[in-house]
């Protein structure tokens, strides 16, 4: 009986250590993970990258419903090929990148989730915050756990990865950036197309 109830609670305990959320990190030492905006204005068409990248995602394989994090991007960090753009991108004119160091997004909760195997799609709400402005959207999102791969990306590591595949359109105009001005060469909306991968080591 002794020997039973051993086995029960080690069941236990596997069970939970298995079932547990894991902690990924977004913060990519390669500087691979990166967020492309792109706005398409009567004059102008004009694409970037952002690549200072952080933040933590709470992800539980057997429930990702229940998953919940923040992503960041150092606003400094957006590049336009065009030196003066970008120049004036991060300038108080625009993003304010000084005043206003980082844009993030914080997960609220998910809705029409489906999972496939590895890969699960859900539109998630958060909190998205840009030029001091926060506003609640509903964004869709590819999730995919991959158990035990963390190796493939850093040899020396152990571990899981989770990879984040979004793409939605904000409009400047909704963070009070330079509402309703130069839509002639900025067009108020921006699409924004979210590439990540986080880690989490053993």
């Amino acid at each position: 009986m002794r020997n039973t109830a051993l086995l029960l609670v080690l069941a236990g305990f596997n069970y939970a250590a298995i079932a547990a959320p894991l902690s990924f990190d977004f913060k990519d030492p390669k500087s691979v993970n990166n967020v492309v905006f792109r706005t398409d204005a009567p004059l102008e068409s004009i694409s970037g990258t952002a690549t200072g990248i952080s933040g933590t995602v709470t992800f539980d394989p057997a429930d990702p419903a229940a998953t919940r994090g923040k992503i960041s991007v150092e606003a400094a960090s957006l590049h336009v090929p065009n030196p003066m753009m970008e120049h004036g991108l991060q300038s108080d004119a625009w993003l304010d990148a000084t005043k206003y160091t980082d844009i993030t997004f914080e997960v609220i909760g998910f809705d029409h989730v489906q999972t496939d195997g590895d890969k699960t799609t859900a539109d998630v709400t958060g909190t998205f915050t840009l030029h001091g402005v926060s506003n609640k959207i509903t964004v869709p999102v590819k999730m995919t756990f991959l158990k035990g791969k963390l190796h493939d990306r850093f040899p020396r590591l152990q571990g899981d990865l989770l990879v984040l595949r979004s793409s939605f359109t904000i409009k400047r105009s909704d963070y009070g950036i330079n509402k309703a001005k130069f839509e002639d060469k900025v067009s108020d909306e921006i699409q924004l197309t979210l590439s990540l991968a986080g880690q989490s080591p053993k």
